[in-house]
């Protein structure tokens, strides 16, 4: 089993994640992406975020769109902030002895893996997918891996790097689709439509129980 493991604050989930995901899993040909809420990320302290459970019954109902993908509430289920080695930790124990472990992240997120609980101690657990965002070319990754100093070497005629564990990292480019969740819960607080954002079930959910009315509020 190849499984791939993207989290999220998913605030709310919309088209871009899931495409992604989806690429990702073709590409790499994987068995599963599983989609793991964040309960409470720790970049994002002073920034208000929503109730772990509508997060997660959002990300619920858009993966339902593709047998690609499942949802892991794990870090519901711990107390604290959710670090992303200790999600490693976890997630090697549940499934490490069947499967190989695929971490999927942008490489916005990844350039300040430095700020990161335990960094480099990640690249223990997981092989990694770097999907390239906007803003933070793919070409600046041999540039960062090197300062991060983890023994990262170029995989001859691929866009891959080996590691002195056996590990990998890999740098995808996947559809970019123009759409933040910022961006929804913005149009959400001015009234605006945010159909065809967002799978139409989260759409309706949105709608229904009244998130994101006011700018900040959840």
């Amino acid at each position: 089993m190849k499984l791939g493991f993207l989290g999220g604050t998913f605030d709310p989930i919309h088209l871009g994640h899931l495409r992604s995901a989806e690429e990702i899993a073709e590409h790499l040909g994987l068995d599963k992406v599983y989609l793991i809420p964040s309960a409470q990320p720790p970049h994002k302290t002073a920034d208000p975020v929503s109730d772990f459970s509508r997060r997660m019954a959002m990300t619920r109902m858009a993966a339902n769109n593709s047998p690609r993908l499942d949802v892991l509430d794990l870090e519901g289920r711990r107390p604290g902030l959710s670090y992303s080695i200790e999600t490693l930790r976890e997630l090697n124990s549940l499934f490490s002895s069947s499967a190989k472990i695929y971490f999927i992240v942008g490489t916005d997120a990844f350039f300040e893996i430095k700020t990161w609980k335990s960094y480099k101690d990640l690249f223990k657990y997981a092989d990694f997918v770097l999907v390239e965002r906007p803003g933070f070319p793919l070409t600046q990754v041999p540039f960062m891996l090197s300062d991060l100093g983890i023994g990262a070497s170029p995989q001859t005629g691929q866009p891959a790097f080996i590691l002195p564990t056996g590990r990998s990292i890999t740098l995808l480019s996947v559809t970019h689709m123009d759409i933040s969740s910022t961006r929804i819960r913005e149009l959400r607080s001015m009234g605006r439509s945010i159909r065809f954002l967002v799978p139409e079930a989260v759409c309706d959910y949105i709608l229904r129980e009244g998130l994101y009315i006011s700018h900040g509020t959840r």
